[in-house]
């Protein structure tokens, strides 16, 4: 028996503007039903990705596959079979909701017979129930994305693609917004989810980290937090911290320092400073600090990690 053909499928995509590579050889395989969460700092590709993905942007090199159809040779099919939501609000706002939902219906093409059915399903996703005639304007930002996901798959689109979907959104609302995204996914619904929030990519069934365009890691949360970041990691309270900072990163021993809160994740990697040694170390040099501890890596330990490693390899 054959393998299930995945719902979205990119081998070395590659986008180039000029002599910037924006994309970089980028490999991705997602199945149908999956969240996968797209993280990485402004620039690092994401949405020049989902734009390729989405039919929008033509790749340098490489090729993608999208619901099974071709992203060059078959353009039309691929957006006919996908929902795109972008990270700059994209309603109307001079129109009231139910407009909105009425005219992406005519763009999707959604058979006017079915629209009352999922135009109403929408307004419940979006707990709008009662001001389908309010103006899109007056709605909270929360209600307006969760409008905008309705919108975006009232055609019943088999993959999805959110850019950004919850930036700016108060954090109830950003909660809110991923339980749709989950009950879509129920629904054998693909979705890939760019984000910069790395609290949100614990909601994901897997992460991709991309920096500069490259793909830098992929796995579900548990397996990217358990990633050897080739040291130990220990959280320290210490005061002030930027002055905290600055002198970890030149001190023996420490591969990378981080402000986390009110503490700092400094990640040891042998032949220096030790866990026990490094509030002495500190307070020697004018730096009020707390016993270490040591302590599990989190996402964004990761991904910290991986960049700025990524990033010193470059320079060498």
């Amino acid at each position: 028996m054959s393998a299930p053909q995945p719902a979205v499928l990119a081998e070395g995509l590659t986008k180039i503007f000029g002599k910037f590579i924006a994309v970089d050889h980028l490999d991705l395989t997602i199945a149908t039903g999956e969240v996968v969460g797209f993280i990485g700092p402004n620039g690092a590709g994401k949405s020049t990705t989902i734009r390729m993905l989405c039919a929008l942007l033509t790749p340098s090199a490489g090729r993608a596959f999208v619901a099974g159809f071709d992203v060059v040779g078959a353009a039309e099919e691929v957006r006919e079979h996908i929902g795109y939501m972008s990270q700059k609000f994209s309603l109307y706002e001079d129109l009231t909701v139910w407009e909105n939902l009425r005219f992406f219906a005519g763009i999707y093409r959604v058979p006017r017979a079915l629209f009352p059915e999922r135009g109403r399903f929408a307004v419940t996703m979006a707990g709008l129930e009662g001001r389908e005639d309010a103006l899109v304007r007056t709605l909270a930002g929360g209600w307006k994305q969760r409008l905008a996901l309705g919108c975006a798959i009232l055609h019943r689109p088999p993959v999805l693609f959110l850019d950004e979907p919850t930036s700016g959104v108060e954090p109830e609302a950003r909660r809110r917004f991923w339980e749709l995204i989950h009950r879509l996914a129920a629904e054998r619904v693909t979705i890939l989810v760019s984000t910069h929030y790395m609290e949100e990519a614990e909601y994901c069934n897997r992460i991709a980290l991309i920096d500069r365009g490259r793909l830098v890691a992929l796995g579900s949360p548990g397996e990217l937090r358990r990633r050897n970041l080739g040291g130990t990691l220990v959280a320290l309270e210490c005061t002030p911290l930027g002055a905290a900072r600055a002198l970890l990163r030149e001190a023996p021993g420490v591969a990378e320092a981080a402000i986390f809160g009110d503490r700092m994740h400094v990640l040891l990697e042998g032949g220096g400073l030790d866990a026990a040694g490094l509030g002495d170390w500190l307070a020697a040099r004018g730096v009020t600090a707390g016993k270490a501890q040591v302590i599990a890596p989190s996402l964004e330990d990761v991904f910290v990690r991986l960049v700025a490693g990524r990033r010193a390899e470059a320079k060498a």
